[in-house]
């Protein structure tokens, strides 16, 4: 369940101790609000049994604004990005960031080498560089000096935009699915899925799924709009909002071996 999520994580510079921290406060915020007995404020005890946090760290936790509790996420891709930009010593006189050579052999403490090992010993320049190559933050030249693509950092709106909605709809169909676990008047959660099909097979299931899938969201958006127009002075509070969301996933199932990690 997990395994998409920290796939996305890592590519988007998210670590682990960052996770963890975050994760912590997340514990904490879920055991008071959510676990009330009698709408009554847990205990800080109450609350480190529930959640399995320290109980030192969950007073200092609920005595932060959310907002301040959450850690800021600076991995190293951003703190090397950072100087590099940032720092008049690693910028020409336009302004712009300097070509570095690759090696410190090379270019001595104006080295993408010395960038790096400026900033963290942890991880080796040439991991860093091999992992930037790899995403298109920077390029060798022919003079095999490390050239920054200041573009390739900055989201696009249409990421923003990705972003939102990737965020809105994996909370509701999560807080659906975790809402029928627990009981209570279940929230309609329903899939299809099989297996032992080609790649055809699954492109024309492919192409049905969407055609079908946006005739329905296109009949639940006009219902939408046809009951806000019906609202009136003396209906009663317009407070709920809902989500249907419709997705198609498919992969190449590879085959099981006995004994075999998975």
């Amino acid at each position: 369940m997990l395994r998409p999520l920290v796939r996305l994580m890592v590519a988007r510079g998210i670590t682990y101790p960052y996770l963890a921290d975050l994760l912590k406060g997340l514990f904490v915020e879920v055991a008071d609000a959510d676990f009330r007995i009698d709408g009554q404020a847990p205990t800080d005890s109450r609350v480190s049994l529930l959640s399995g946090v320290h109980r030192k760290d969950v007073s200092r936790l609920r005595g932060l604004d959310p907002a301040a509790a959450v850690p800021a996420p600076v991995p190293l891709t951003a703190q090397v990005y950072a100087r590099w930009v940032g720092d008049p010593a690693w910028r020409n006189r336009r302004g712009q960031p300097l070509p570095l050579p690759r090696l410190a052999s090379g270019g001595g403490d104006r080295s993408f080498e010395a960038l790096v090992s400026g900033i963290s010993t942890d991880i080796r320049p040439r991991v860093l560089l091999d992992e930037w190559l790899d995403r298109g933050l920077v390029v060798l030249d022919e003079q095999d000096r490390v050239c920054l693509q200041t573009q390739a950092l900055v989201p696009s709106a249409a990421d923003d935009e990705k972003l939102h909605y990737f965020v809105h709809q994996m909370h509701d169909h999560a807080a659906a699915a975790t809402h029928n676990l627990l009981g209570g008047a279940p929230h309609f959660d329903r899939c299809v899925h099989a297996d032992g099909l080609t790649a055809a097979d699954v492109e024309v299931l492919r192409q049905l799924a969407q055609a079908q899938g946006m005739q329905a969201l296109l009949v639940l958006n006009d219902e939408v709009q046809r009951l806000q127009a019906a609202h009136g002075a003396d209906s009663p509070p317009a407070d709920e909002r809902f989500t249907l969301g419709v997705y198609f996933y498919s992969e190449a199932v590879k085959p099981e071996t006995d004994g075999a990690d998975r």
